[in-house]
Protein backbone atom coordinates (compact mmCIF):
# COMPACT_ATOMS: atom_id res chain seq x y z
CA UNK A 1 0.00 0.00 0.00
CA UNK A 2 1.72 3.42 -1.11
CA UNK A 3 2.24 5.88 1.86
CA UNK A 4 0.29 9.00 1.03
CA UNK A 5 1.99 11.16 3.83
CA UNK A 6 4.35 14.16 3.11
CA UNK A 7 8.18 13.11 2.95
CA UNK A 8 9.62 14.30 6.53
CA UNK A 9 12.56 17.16 6.62
CA UNK A 10 15.72 15.35 7.15
CA UNK A 11 17.82 17.78 8.04
CA UNK A 12 19.73 17.95 11.07
CA UNK A 13 20.20 20.73 13.80
CA UNK A 14 23.18 22.27 14.11
CA UNK A 15 24.96 20.43 17.40
CA UNK A 16 23.58 22.42 20.71
CA UNK A 17 21.11 24.37 18.89
CA UNK A 18 17.68 24.15 20.93
CA UNK A 19 14.75 22.15 20.04
CA UNK A 20 11.91 24.45 19.02
CA UNK A 21 8.30 22.94 20.11
CA UNK A 22 5.23 24.12 18.31
CA UNK A 23 3.63 26.16 21.36
CA UNK A 24 6.53 25.93 23.69
CA UNK A 25 8.03 29.09 25.57
CA UNK A 26 10.40 30.67 23.87
CA UNK A 27 11.11 33.94 26.09
CA UNK A 28 13.61 35.99 23.30
CA UNK A 29 10.24 35.90 21.35
CA UNK A 30 7.90 36.75 24.15
CA UNK A 31 10.50 39.89 25.16
CA UNK A 32 10.76 40.92 21.58
CA UNK A 33 6.24 41.21 21.18
CA UNK A 34 5.98 42.92 24.88
CA UNK A 35 8.74 45.63 23.06
CA UNK A 36 6.64 46.12 20.32
CA UNK A 37 3.55 46.40 22.14
CA UNK A 38 4.72 49.15 24.49
CA UNK A 39 6.59 50.88 21.66
CA UNK A 40 2.91 51.01 19.47
CA UNK A 41 1.10 52.11 23.15
CA UNK A 42 3.27 55.00 23.59
CA UNK A 43 2.93 55.72 19.69
CA UNK A 44 -0.68 55.61 20.47
CA UNK A 45 -0.76 57.75 23.74
CA UNK A 46 1.87 60.18 22.57
CA UNK A 47 0.56 61.04 19.33
CA UNK A 48 -2.67 60.30 18.74
CA UNK A 49 -4.87 59.18 21.79
CA UNK A 50 -4.31 60.03 25.08
CA UNK A 51 -6.70 58.91 28.52
CA UNK A 52 -7.66 61.33 30.47
CA UNK A 53 -9.91 61.92 33.41
CA UNK A 54 -12.74 64.32 33.46
CA UNK A 55 -12.64 66.58 37.01
CA UNK A 56 -15.51 68.36 37.61
CA UNK A 57 -18.97 68.61 36.51
CA UNK A 58 -19.20 71.43 34.00
CA UNK A 59 -19.76 69.17 30.78
CA UNK A 60 -22.10 67.47 32.20
CA UNK A 61 -24.83 65.92 30.97
CA UNK A 62 -22.62 65.03 27.98
CA UNK A 63 -19.37 64.28 30.01
CA UNK A 64 -19.62 63.39 34.08
CA UNK A 65 -17.03 63.79 36.80
CA UNK A 66 -14.65 60.92 37.13
CA UNK A 67 -15.36 59.71 33.87
CA UNK A 68 -12.62 58.00 32.08
CA UNK A 69 -11.90 59.17 28.63
CA UNK A 70 -9.76 58.93 25.18
CA UNK A 71 -8.83 62.39 23.70
CA UNK A 72 -7.30 62.47 20.20
CA UNK A 73 -4.67 64.28 19.53
CA UNK A 74 -3.52 63.90 16.35
CA UNK A 75 -6.49 65.44 14.78
CA UNK A 76 -5.67 69.25 15.55
CA UNK A 77 -1.60 68.60 15.68
CA UNK A 78 -1.11 68.01 11.99
CA UNK A 79 -3.80 70.32 10.80
CA UNK A 80 -5.57 67.07 9.07
CA UNK A 81 -8.86 68.28 10.92
CA UNK A 82 -10.09 71.60 11.85
CA UNK A 83 -11.64 72.98 14.66
CA UNK A 84 -15.44 72.68 14.30
CA UNK A 85 -18.67 74.00 16.16
CA UNK A 86 -19.79 71.69 18.89
CA UNK A 87 -16.47 69.77 18.85
CA UNK A 88 -15.81 69.09 22.86
CA UNK A 89 -11.68 69.68 22.91
CA UNK A 90 -9.36 69.69 25.69
CA UNK A 91 -7.12 72.82 26.22
CA UNK A 92 -4.61 74.56 28.58
CA UNK A 93 -6.26 77.06 30.09
CA UNK A 94 -5.41 80.79 28.91
CA UNK A 95 -4.57 81.80 32.66
CA UNK A 96 -2.89 79.02 33.98
CA UNK A 97 -1.22 76.93 30.94
CA UNK A 98 -0.12 74.13 33.79
CA UNK A 99 -3.98 73.24 33.73
CA UNK A 100 -6.17 71.48 31.59
CA UNK A 101 -9.47 72.41 30.46
CA UNK A 102 -12.15 70.51 28.33
CA UNK A 103 -15.45 72.47 26.96
CA UNK A 104 -17.46 72.73 24.08
CA UNK A 105 -16.52 74.97 21.09
CA UNK A 106 -19.17 77.80 20.29
CA UNK A 107 -17.45 80.58 18.18
CA UNK A 108 -15.13 80.18 15.27
CA UNK A 109 -12.09 82.36 14.43
CA UNK A 110 -14.01 85.70 13.01
CA UNK A 111 -17.38 84.73 14.51
CA UNK A 112 -19.35 87.12 16.49
CA UNK A 113 -20.81 85.51 20.22
CA UNK A 114 -23.03 86.89 22.03
CA UNK A 115 -24.87 86.04 25.32
CA UNK A 116 -28.61 87.14 25.60
CA UNK A 117 -30.18 86.21 29.13
CA UNK A 118 -28.78 82.37 28.30
CA UNK A 119 -29.65 82.24 24.90
CA UNK A 120 -26.50 82.10 22.47
CA UNK A 121 -26.28 84.13 19.57
CA UNK A 122 -23.33 83.39 16.75
CA UNK A 123 -23.36 85.89 13.99
CA UNK A 124 -26.45 87.30 14.94
CA UNK A 125 -28.46 83.72 14.76
CA UNK A 126 -29.46 82.08 17.44
CA UNK A 127 -27.33 78.64 18.16
CA UNK A 128 -29.07 75.47 18.46
CA UNK A 129 -27.57 73.89 21.59
CA UNK A 130 -29.41 70.61 21.88
CA UNK A 131 -27.07 69.65 24.18
CA UNK A 132 -27.70 71.64 27.24
CA UNK A 133 -31.02 70.37 29.21
CA UNK A 134 -33.32 73.31 30.63
CA UNK A 135 -32.00 72.49 34.40
CA UNK A 136 -28.29 73.17 33.01
CA UNK A 137 -29.05 77.06 31.23
CA UNK A 138 -28.45 80.07 33.38
CA UNK A 139 -29.78 83.19 32.32
CA UNK A 140 -26.82 85.79 32.21
CA UNK A 141 -25.91 87.98 29.58
CA UNK A 142 -22.66 88.67 27.55
CA UNK A 143 -22.21 91.31 25.66
CA UNK A 144 -21.06 90.58 21.68
CA UNK A 145 -17.20 89.40 21.10
CA UNK A 146 -15.51 89.19 18.12
CA UNK A 147 -12.75 85.89 17.83
CA UNK A 148 -9.41 87.20 16.62
CA UNK A 149 -7.86 84.87 13.40
CA UNK A 150 -6.49 82.01 16.18
CA UNK A 151 -9.57 82.08 18.79
CA UNK A 152 -11.81 80.34 20.04
CA UNK A 153 -15.08 80.98 22.08
CA UNK A 154 -15.60 77.67 24.39
CA UNK A 155 -18.64 77.30 27.04
CA UNK A 156 -19.29 74.36 29.33
CA UNK A 157 -22.88 71.89 28.67
CA UNK A 158 -23.79 72.72 32.66
CA UNK A 159 -24.27 76.40 32.00
CA UNK A 160 -24.88 76.95 35.61
CA UNK A 161 -21.66 75.91 37.09
CA UNK A 162 -19.19 75.95 33.96
CA UNK A 163 -16.16 78.52 34.25
CA UNK A 164 -15.65 79.14 30.19
CA UNK A 165 -14.90 82.28 28.50
CA UNK A 166 -17.80 84.10 29.61
CA UNK A 167 -15.85 84.86 32.54
CA UNK A 168 -12.11 84.95 30.99
CA UNK A 169 -12.49 84.97 27.25
CA UNK A 170 -11.22 82.95 24.30
CA UNK A 171 -8.83 80.26 23.69
CA UNK A 172 -5.90 80.48 21.72
CA UNK A 173 -5.47 78.04 19.16
CA UNK A 174 -1.97 76.92 20.42
CA UNK A 175 -3.46 76.05 23.62
CA UNK A 176 -6.11 73.32 22.03
CA UNK A 177 -4.24 70.21 21.96
CA UNK A 178 -7.38 67.20 21.59
CA UNK A 179 -10.55 66.27 20.80
CA UNK A 180 -12.40 64.31 23.24
CA UNK A 181 -13.83 61.18 21.21
CA UNK A 182 -14.67 58.22 23.58
CA UNK A 183 -15.46 57.72 27.16
CA UNK A 184 -13.94 54.40 28.34
CA UNK A 185 -14.88 54.16 32.06
CA UNK A 186 -17.18 53.99 33.90
CA UNK A 187 -18.25 50.65 31.56
CA UNK A 188 -21.68 51.50 31.88
CA UNK A 189 -21.44 54.97 30.20
CA UNK A 190 -18.91 53.55 27.46
CA UNK A 191 -19.20 54.81 24.11
CA UNK A 192 -18.84 57.86 21.63
CA UNK A 193 -18.59 61.55 23.68
CA UNK A 194 -21.70 62.80 23.05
Amino acid sequence: MPDNQPPLSTQSLPEGAPASRPGGFNPISWIRDLALSVLIAVVLIVFIYQPVKVEGTSMMPALRDQERIFINKFTYRFGIGTIQRGDTVVFWFPMDISKSYIKRVIGLPGDVVEIDRGVVMVNGKLLAEDYVPEEYRDYQSHPPQRMGPDEYYVLGDHRSSSNDSRAWGSVPRQNIYGKAVFVYWPLDQMGRVR
